[in-house]
């Protein structure tokens, strides 16, 4: 049975040099064997596998039985039968060169260990790469810059808060006493000191007209006592006070209502009261007590009402690089507390080593304590700079997916569409191409510069060509605009959909923007090797060589040449 199925076999391999197809290397199988081979309880069958690595590696990638229902009587030889069958495999790099082999065997059916083997055949060899010559040129990625003032200076507000009918500071919920006496203790130079106080229109605030004078008065003594016990850079005598107390004044309420969540005619109701209607202050509060939202202005306007402010004018001691530096390491290591450095200062700390490694810890301590955009996206970038610095593929992917995942962070504080190109980008570079579609699509929904864009769909085309969608490559470049980058891709795809003239024309335009690029000749001539034009193939790969003798390494194992490999063009374009 083995032996007739073998004298009247015919194998074919479409197409017969495998090639990649995005992820995976596709291929149709068509076999042929003699009708009489067959026999009641037996089959023939080919097991197909693909051997690479110098033959130690393969992979099984499917098989041929003649079993009813699986094959067909050939319609142009009635004594043949015949089966055609799609397969793939996914494909990687290791994996080129190799060959798809066929073991044809017999069977006994339902004990498949009983069988006969005939010696194994060569079908197919593989992998034309042409498909990967996909260009992408990355943009250049930087830290968002923070600059500092070493001067600090400034005003420091501080509200307080007190009881209906007090004038006591209270040192709970509302108030603003540890602010107070932290800053104090700090010791900044003080130059003047603004202390203002006011009442609510409410008659417990209204018993004492003399309410907002004791009020500021409370606040003044205060702050005066916690400087004379505590700062040795400022005193009393030194500082220039300023007070003022706000009597009566509905300015200030009417500011609150227009601020509040009251509705608008709830608003205008309370305007007509104090605007428009004759009375005495304590008559115009009684009117807004017969309002239905009383309430409201009770809980959430007249507190606010009953206020104190300090507002220090000060300038600190100059804070030196060292300083800020030395600070942000004490924060990373948790020897200090956070607060001890602004959060900009915190970022701006890490512009001041050169060590990646500080860097990246100096960031991630500013995500945890600030959850900052910023932040994020430069904690993306250093990891992104460190993968480029790695050997190690495994290592180098696993940094390109962190810094994916903080330029998303980022992206998602501050939704725009570099931020979640920047994502696309480090996914893209790190494999990751399904997450890295959807972030070029985030990117290109969210909208943005014209340039952004045209860059945003010219690397999601370089993407889809990679995976084997040239249909959509396509309609992404028509959104793109006329680069290096898109030409070579858009050339790439003509080369792949069988347009040779359409190619070349492309890969001349190419040759215009960057003279001299050894990748273009090269593509030209596997366009002449498709072609079947030798004389054009030996000229556009030898100008390829002399610009970069890499390719001479390559056009030797691209399966593209091996008509030629062997012809005295080919030898002499190589020298």
């Amino acid at each position: 049975m083995l032996k007739v199925a073998e004298a009247g076999r015919q194998v074919s391999v479409q197409p017969s040099v495998l090639d990649s197809n995005g992820e995976n290397v596709l291929f149709e199988v068509t076999a042929r064997v003699p009708v009489k081979h067959l026999h009641r309880g037996k089959a023939y069958r080919l097991n197909l596998r693909y051997r690479y690595n110098n033959g130690l590696s393969e992979d099984t990638v499917g098989r041929l039985a003649f079993l009813s229902g699986e094959y067909v009587y050939d319609p142009e030889h009635k004594n043949q039968l015949v089966i055609t069958k799609q397969f793939s495999f996914p494909y990687v790099a290791t994996k080129n060169p190799g060959f798809l082999v066929a073991t044809p065997e017999v069977y006994e059916l339902g004990q498949e260990s009983q069988r006969r083997r005939a010696p194994e055949i060569t079908l197919a060899r593989g992998i034309v790469t042409t498909g990967r010559l996909v260009v992408r040129q990355d943009t250049a990625i930087q830290i968002v810059p923070i600059s500092v003032s070493n001067v600090m200076s400034g005003t420091r507000v501080l509200p307080f808060f007190f009881d209906a009918g007090q004038s006591a500071i209270r040192n709970y919920l509302g108030t603003n006493v540890a602010a107070l006496e932290d800053f104090i203790d700090a010791n900044q130079h003080t130059e003047k000191v603004m202390v203002v106080a006011g009442h609510s229109p409410d008659s417990l605030d209204m018993r004492d007209p003399r309410l907002a004078d004791k009020r500021v008065q409370a606040l003044l003594r205060y702050y005066k006592k916690r400087v004379d016990g505590y700062s040795y850079l400022n005193s009393v005598r030194s500082i220039k006070f300023e007070t003022a107390a706000y009597h009566r004044r509905w300015d200030l309420f009417l500011n609150k209502v227009q601020a509040s969540a009251l509705k608008p005619d709830q608003i205008d109701s309370v305007l007509f009261i104090i605007n428009d209607t004759p009375g005495t202050f304590a008559e115009k509060e009684r009117r807004l007590r017969t309002l239905s939202f009383y309430d409201y202005l009770e809980q959430y306007v007249y507190p606010v009402m009953r206020f104190g402010t300090v507002a220090v004018k000060y300038t600190a001691p100059k804070r030196y690089d060292s300083e800020i530096y030395l600070l942000s390491k004490k924060i990373v290591e948790k020897q200090t507390e956070a607060d001890a450095l602004t959060p900009e200062e915190l970022r701006y700390s890490a512009q001041l080593t050169p060590l990646l490694a500080e860097k990246q810890r100096i960031y991630e301590t500013s995500v945890a304590t600030t959850g900052r955009w910023e932040a994020y996206y430069n904690l993306g970038v250093v990891l992104q700079l460190r993968s480029e610095k790695e050997v190690n593929a495994k290592v180098e992917r696993a940094y390109l997916r962190r810094a994916a995942t903080n330029f998303v962070l980022a992206a998602h504080r501050n939704p725009t569409a570099a931020l979640f190109y920047r994502a696309a980008s480090a996914y893209h570079r790190a494999g990751d191409r399904l997450e890295a579609l959807q972030s070029y699509d985030y990117a290109i929904k969210l909208g943005g510069a014209r340039q952004m864009l045209y860059k945003v769909f010219a690397d999601k085309a370089a993407l889809e060509i990679e995976i084997g969608q040239l249909d959509d490559a396509l309609g992404s470049l028509s959104y793109s605009n006329k680069t290096y980058q898109n030409l070579m891709n858009r050339a790439l795809i003509h080369l792949l959909k069988g347009d040779h003239a359409g190619a070349t024309v492309l890969y001349y335009e190419a040759l215009q923007l960057k003279p001299n690029d050894a990748l273009s000749y090269y593509c030209q001539a596997v366009v002449a090797a498709r072609t079947k034009n030798e004389t054009l193939l030996g000229q556009q790969l030898r100008r390829a060589v002399e610009l970069d003798r890499s390719f001479a390494n390559r056009a030797v194992e691209d399966l593209e040449f091996q008509e030629y490999a062997g012809s005295k063009t080919f030898v002499e374009a190589l020298r």
